[in-house]
């Protein structure tokens, strides 16, 4: 019987409660309070409460937010890394609207995020 989850499965119940809109009870549970946040353009974020912060700004960006999920989810159990391929297609305050496809690769320490790095690339809608 297993009583622990792999880190797959850590990541899976992750992006099942951000896409359940679930965003901040995932970050406290899954973050770990000394976490380094890595965004595609090279901003370094240092600690949970510096992630909330940003991610409390970057929804505060947002006027409409229209489709979006998990592509795929994947892991090396090995070295605790996992994959997370996603996507949202959203409206900003400045009218802006585009479709963001993302990739996070996280470092996991036990049950929690260490370091997490975005790849990401914004498309604007036609």
């Amino acid at each position: 019987m297993q009583l622990t989850m792999n880190y797959l499965e850590k990541a899976q119940q992750m992006y099942q409660m951000i896409d359940s809109n679930q965003i901040f009870e995932a970050l406290e549970q899954f973050y770990h309070e000394d976490v380094t946040v890595i965004e595609a353009d090279g901003t370094v974020r240092n600690g949970k409460e510096a992630q909330r912060n940003a991610v409390k700004e970057w929804f505060g960006m947002l006027q409409e937010y229209h489709d979006g999920g998990t592509t795929a989810v994947s892991a090396d159990e090995e070295k605790g890394i996992t994959m997370v391929e996603s996507w949202g297609d959203m409206t900003f305050k400045d009218g802006s609207r585009v479709k963001m496809e993302e990739v996070a690769v996280q470092h996991w320490e036990g049950d929690q995020i260490v370091k997490e790095r975005f790849y990401y690339n914004t498309a604007p809608q036609e």
